[in-house]
């Protein structure tokens, strides 16, 4: 059931910020909404619920969600540029979404190479 309640609810979100953009026209407000840290928002939550009776454990998963989450967030940043930018100069959606998806999994791999230099692994 509580898996049920996860699809839903992410289903929900991207239901809600598609219709905000395209129907009510507010691409802004879409934007906003999209910017908006819900997933690891709803992922502290269930982390919490999931560890309520070790309270130690609880916290170091937390943390160790929040702070990975911050460095990830960073190399995927630059595709929010590099897309609406080939989009102007004349490629298409599919090709610009694939160059962008292939752009932002090799700054996940060179992040993933500077985080294990520094000594924090996957």
């Amino acid at each position: 059931m509580l898996t049920v309640i996860k699809l839903l609810l992410s289903a929900g979100l991207i239901y809600l910020v598609n219709e905000i953009v395209v129907t009510r026209s507010k691409p802004l407000l879409g934007s906003m909404i999209a910017s908006l840290p819900l997933v690891s928002i709803i992922t502290f939550i269930w982390i919490w619920g999931a560890l309520r009776e070790d309270p130690e454990a609880q916290a170091e998963k937390l943390a160790a969600h929040s702070a990975g989450v911050f460095w990830f967030v960073l190399p995927s940043l630059p595709m929010f540029l590099l897309f609406p930018w080939l989009l102007r100069k004349g490629l298409t959606f599919w090709p610009t979404l694939a160059i962008c998806c292939v752009v932002t999994m090799v700054l996940y791999l060179l992040m993933t190479l500077i985080l294990k230099r520094f000594g924090m692994a996957l």
